[in-house]
Parts: C-alpha cells; sequence; structure tokens
C-alpha cells in the first residue's frame, strides 16, 4: 500500500506544486500511522486494514490472482481513512489509535485540507487498477460503483449526525444507518475482489451481500465495545459511548425497553452537557437491567452466522476462503 500511496502522491505532486515544502502529505502520514508528530517515520498502530484485507482475500477467495486488487484495495483504505479525518472532527474525537487525531493537533481546516487529498489520492490509487489488465468497461463500473459507495458512506454519517438529538430512532432506522456509513466499503471491497477475480455478476453480488452483512455486524459489534470493551485493549473507558451521547444500538433498544417514566429519566441525563460518572453508572445498569447487552451480542452474532453462510455458498474452498472466515470470526470476537 505504501507504494501505492507514494505513487499516488508522486502524481499529484507532479500536477500541482511539483516539489514545494508542503505538510499535507506528512500529515496524511501521520494519519496513516507511519510518521509521529515531527513526521519521522515511527512504528505508530497502522490501523487494522479490515477493509483492504477484506478485498485481497475475497479475489483469492474468489479464485483470482490478490497481486491484480492491490491498487482498488489501498484505494478502499485511503478513501476509509479520508472518511476518519472528517468525522474525528464531526465527533470531536481528540484520540484515534492512542495519538492526537489530526484535527486535534493542527487544527480543523487543515485536517479538512488532509481529508479532501486523501480522497484524491483514493481516487488516483483507484485508476490504477487499469494497469493491472482491468479492461475500461470494468474500470468505469469499479469507478462508478466506488464512487456510489462514498455517497452511501456520506448519507450514513448525515444520518448518524441528525440521530444525535433524536429518540424516535428505531432498529431499523440504525441499520440503515450503518448499512450506508459502515457496511457500504466493506461489501465493496468484498464485490471488488470479486471483479478482480473476473466472476459473473450474480457472484460479485453475493460478494456484496456477504460484505453487507459482515459490515453490519462489525458496527454492531463495534457499538457494544464502545460501551463495555476492555479499556486496555480498545484505548477507551467503559461507558465511552455513554458519555459521548451516542444514539448507538444499545441505546436505541433502551429507549425502546423503557417505560414513559423511564425514558423521561434517560433523556434527562443525555440533557446535561457533560455526564456524570454516576449518571454512566445508572444508564449502564439499565442496559443490564434490560439485557441489552445480550440482545446486541446475538444480533452481532445473526449477521456474521449470515455473512458467513453466503461466504461457504460462492468462495472457493482454500487458504484464501480460510484467511477471510478468520478474520470474519475475529471481527465478532475481537477486543478492539
Amino acid at each position: 500500500m505504501r507504494q501505492i500511496v507514494t505513487d499516488a502522491e508522486a502524481t499529484a505532486r507532479g500536477r500541482t506544486l511539483g516539489d514545494a515544502d508542503l505538510p499535507l502529505y506528512d500529515v496524511i502520514r501521520y494519519h496513516l500511522g507511519w510518521v509521529d508528530e515531527q513526521f519521522i517515520e515511527n512504528a505508530a498502530d497502522p490501523g487494522k486494514r479490515i477493509r483492504l484485507s477484506i478485498c485481497l482475500l475475497s479475489t483469492g477467495a474468489a479464485g483470482g490472482d490478490p497481486e491484480k486488487a492491490i491498487p482498488v484495495a489501498a484505494a478502499i483504505e485511503l478513501l476509509h481513512n479520508f472518511t476518519l479525518m472528517h468525522d474525528d472532527i464531526q465527533d470531536r474525537s481528540e484520540l484515534r489509535r492512542g495519538r492526537q487525531t489530526v484535527w486535534r493537533r493542527w487544527g480543523e481546516a487543515q485536517a479538512i485540507n488532509a481529508g479532501d487529498a486523501t480522497f484524491a489520492l483514493s481516487q488516483i490509487a483507484l485508476f490504477k487498477s487499469a494497469e493491472r489488465g482491468i479492461d475500461g468497461e470494468t474500470m468505469s463500473n469499479l469507478a462508478t460503483e466506488f464512487n456510489g459507495m462514498t455517497l452511501q458512506i456520506v448519507e450514513g454519517q448525515v444520518l448518524d449526525l441528525g440521530f444525535a438529538e433524536r429518540w424516535d430512532v428505531g432498529v431499523d432506522d440504525y441499520l440503515r444507518m450503518i448499512g450506508g456509513k459502515t457496511a457500504a466499503i466493506v461489501a465493496f471491497a468484498a464485490w471488488s475482489g470479486a471483479v478482480f477475480a473476473g466472476r459473473d455478476p450474480n457472484t460479485c453480488r453475493r460478494f456484496h451481500d456477504f460484505g453487507q452483512l459482515l459490515g453490519l455486524g462489525f458496527q454492531i459489534r463495534d457499538d457494544y465495545l464502545g460501551i463495555w470493551g476492555d479499556a486496555q485493549s480498545t484505548g477507551k473507558q467503559p461507558g465511552d459511548d455513554i458519555r459521548g451521547r451516542k444514539q448507538s444500538i444499545p441505546l436505541i433498544m433502551l429507549s425502546e425497553s423503557l417505560t414513559d417514566t423511564g425514558l423521561a429519566q434517560l433523556r434527562e441525563i443525555y440533557r446535561k452537557q457533560n455526564l456524570s460518572e454516576s449518571d454512566v453508572q445508572h444508564v449502564t445498569r439499565l442496559l443490564s437491567e434490560n439485557d441489552i447487552p445480550e440482545r446486541v451480542q446475538a444480533l452481532t452474532t445473526e449477521y456474521h452466522d449470515r455473512a458467513i453462510s453466503v461466504l461457504g455458498e460462492v468462495a472457493e474452498p482454500g487458504e484464501a476462503r480460510d484467511a477471510l472466515t478468520m478474520l470474519a470470526e475475529r471481527l465478532v470476537d475481537r477486543s478492539r
């Protein structure tokens, strides 16, 4: 991936400011975990590269050569990081992977610039797929689907932000939101892998279904960890999503389970500018009393099992399918 990014950067520089001394790309490298705040190479956490891995493994599981899919896999990872930079601003997140977020370190304006540049780099990386033997029609289809997926992510983020002050959001509304914000890119990763393997449209669509189901389960599990995750492994304190007053699926399930009186009390807590630890403990207790942890876990398992079932139907037996199955298992059982 680093070579793809380096090549994309070189293309961008060549068309803009040449060799001008501009820290823009170093800020992007910082976000990607390749350099520290002084832009010196280090061994920072680069993230899990889940979406990139799903693309490459799906290519192999569909019977293709993962080498051909490297540019689109890099494009997917760059696009994901573009969304993270902008999401961190909107969510006021100060830390990512144990370090200051880009906006917190260099300000909102420069973080927006870095995010926009990362999106452009993702496009350049995507079109390098043409160098891997992809024909013009397939390249056009990939680009259309890639940008359509980007719109789904933005639509999901719009819904997510709109849910913040609402109490009429149901589980179906939530699933629609994460179907765009989180699952769309996972679905594209699996679908594009099958495309690079040369599979027929129906098979590619089934890989897309696998990714969509996996992405839904992944986000539901992430919401679980946002409240009950282990601080040592997640880097966040238990109950952080409560402190942040996020309308994640545990809170949505809880609001649907409470009496009118209980819901009024919960809303009163969430009206506060800052929640006390007593407030966090109270909400956590309500969640447990209404069996929300178990219900969230069960929903995660449901989507995971459906994803594995689809994968078993369409993937070719072999190491790639086994690795993809193991990755799916880790996404459900992961602690971070």
